[in-house]
């Protein structure tokens, strides 16, 4: 297989908080099985993201506390970044958007839209808060659509209908954060023009069919009638500067944040560049005609990857209805896919920190096995429909799958094996069931990863899990520990088969359960790392402004392939990869939510 530059995209978690699962099953935990699966093929990864550090969040958030937001964006940085990595997010980088290199990426990628014709000037109607005086940006209005009647509509766009508005025209609108009348004012904005890019957009979305999931390239494709300028600018001092003569100095003008926050991909790319040493080191994920790039999100963050970020890519490459030239960094590659999910909900009820309907990663990891959060959201994360995270079905999976099933297997294979000799035994002559489970494991890379490699995680940890149940069945049914005395040879070949079947379910599983596939590794005798797991390094801009990355090693010795056991290297005694977890724990779950 010839290797490509494959460039994964987690969305930008909001630093207003700590995150949830509901957060990772969408952006997080998929990007990061989908770019183990990719190293693991020898494919040159890139897995960047950071925290979205800008923007009225933030400030309302900052407000709420009484502290400056940037106090703010860095005490929820550091958090985010520690439970990112306690969920073994392979980042090559996981930044933020309040550097100097991305402030200086933004600057030009608005200078290049700019200078191209799609960045222009227009005095509108801006919504402003009577009792702050502060501007409310557009999602942060709710009222009812004047198109279909959807009472929660928001300023931007109303869920219900698809369509983008202005809040302006929403009927009764009201503030999100203290339910106020906002007052409407003439203010003077940068605006995207995205109607210059409609057919250009219209013809690569219409590309895309068959490749992308169909609720988003349907979702996608229905914007496409209706794009309206959009502004690009807020009057707020939390923010990038505008960088154009007569408005950089600005106190009160800023680009806003769902235009910086998407071009993080590419200045975290430039910033992971150059702390490995080769500063242009990015340009194979961004310019070559052989890299790919995978976005993955919620459902919520469609828009601004489908449509507004590949505009301002095709914008800065001159691309547009106006035509251009590529700004100073060359011309920059769209997407390749834009991967989805959608909605994760918690025992019926939307996940909600104010209403306390929420289970931190945090609090998550601090009572839970991670790769059983791994494997939940892989089996039985909200891929292509809405689903409903309940106590119960977090149990069963963990006590049915992971312990009875995979955790079962490994430890009568190797405990057995290791007990009563020490080592991977010499296989002899193999049976017809032999040959048939060897066959079967080694056929599901090729089924297990086509669903991987297009990001189908449900059928792709199901294949695995069919599989090795197999595997326990076939230990159950060949019974090696009755041929001790009688058939010593032929319980050497059964283990021999069963040690097999083990590695391979290791290497099926490790985009999905890194941790515990590392163990077994370890188990068969494996020295070393086997999938790179991530840390957290502490960083340093001129000036002496510190901050957390995510970074990591991940050029280990996973390989997505069948690869022979060894007779002869040594076995360690195996200890439980999961523990069983007791039915009470729902009920005690139920009743912490219920007490929140």
């Amino acid at each position: 297989m010839t290797s490509r530059p494959i460039l994964a995209c987690a969305a930008w978690p909001y630093a207003n908080g700590p995150r949830h699962i509901g957060h990772v099953s969408g952006f997080g935990l998929p990007c990061d099985m989908f770019a183990r699966y990719q190293r693991m093929c020898g494919n040159a990864v890139l897995m960047v993201s950071g925290t979205d550090e800008h923007g009225t969040p933030i400030q309302v958030q900052a407000d709420a506390e009484g502290v400056p937001a940037r106090e703010l964006a860095d005490r929820y940085n550091r958090v985010i970044a520690e439970d990112l990595a306690g969920l073994d997010m392979s980042y090559d980088l996981f930044t933020r958007t309040t550097t100097r290199n991305h402030y200086a990426v933004v600057q030009e990628m608005f200078r290049g839209l700019y200078a191209n014709g799609y960045i222009f000037t227009r005095t509108s109607m801006g919504a402003v808060s009577p009792s702050t005086g502060r501007t409310l940006p557009d999602r942060y209005i709710e009222g009812t659509c004047p198109i279909c009647g959807f009472e929660n509509a928001r300023g931007d766009q109303c869920d219900n209908c698809g369509n983008q508005l202005d809040p302006i025209d929403l009927i009764n609108p009201r503030s999100k954060i203290n339910g106020e009348t906002p007052v409407f004012v003439e203010t003077e904005q940068f605006f995207l023009d995205l109607p210059a890019f409609a057919e250009v957009l219209g013809s690569w979305l219409q590309s895309k069919s068959g490749l992308w999931r169909p609720n988003v390239l349907k979702f996608s494709l229905n914007l496409l009638g209706d794009l309206q300028p959009r502004a690009i600018t807020r009057d707020l001092d939390w923010g990038v500067p505008i960088p154009l003569d007569g408005w950089r100095d600005l106190p009160d003008k800023r680009i806003y944040v769902w235009f910086d926050a998407v071009i993080g991909y590419l200045s975290a790319s430039i910033e992971w560049a150059r702390r490995s040493g080769e500063p242009d080191a990015w340009r194979a994920w961004w310019q070559s005609p052989d890299a790919d790039a995978y976005y993955f999100m919620g459902k919520d963050n469609i828009v601004f990857h489908a449509e507004i970020w590949p505009a301002m890519l095709l914008g800065y490459s001159g691309k547009g209805a106006r035509n251009g030239t590529p700004g100073a960094l060359g011309e920059l590659n769209l997407p390749f896919e834009v991967v989805s999910s959608e909605f994760l909900t918690m025992e019926g009820r939307k996940f909600s920190s104010s209403r306390a309907v929420v289970i931190y990663v945090r609090d998550f990891l601090s009572r839970y096995d991670v790769d059983a959060l791994r494997y939940y959201v892989a089996v039985a994360g909200p891929e292509t429909q809405d689903t409903d995270f309940t106590w119960t079905e977090f149990v069963r999976r963990n006590n049915d799958e992971l312990v009875a099933n995979w955790g079962n297997l490994v430890n009568r294979a190797v405990s057995f094996a290791a007990r009563n000799i020490g080592e991977i035994p010499a296989a002899g002559q193999l049976t017809d069931a032999d040959r048939t489970l060897l066959d079967r494991s080694r056929a599901a890379f090729a089924t297990v990863g086509d669903a991987l490699g297009r990001c189908r995680f449900k059928a792709a940890s199901t294949e695995a899990m069919r599989t090795l149940a197999e595997a326990n069945k076939y230990l159950s049914d060949q019974a090696p520990w009755k041929l001790r005395e009688s058939d010593p040879d032929r319980m050497r070949t059964i283990l021999h088969v069963a040690l097999q079947l083990v590695d391979d379910g290791k290497t099926l599983l490790t985009p999905f359960l890194p941790r515990s596939s590392q163990r077994v590794f370890e188990m068969l005798g494996g020295t070393g790392q086997w999938s790179g797991l991530p840390r957290v390094d502490e960083v340093a801009e001129e000036g002496g402004f510190s901050y957390p990355v995510i970074t990591g090693d991940y050029r280990t010795a996973a390989r997505w392939a069948s690869a022979p056991i060894r007779p002869g290297t040594r076995l360690t005694p195996p200890t439980p990869l999961f523990a069983k977890l007791p039915p009470s724990v729902a009920a005690e779950e139920l009743a912490r939510l219920e007490a929140g």
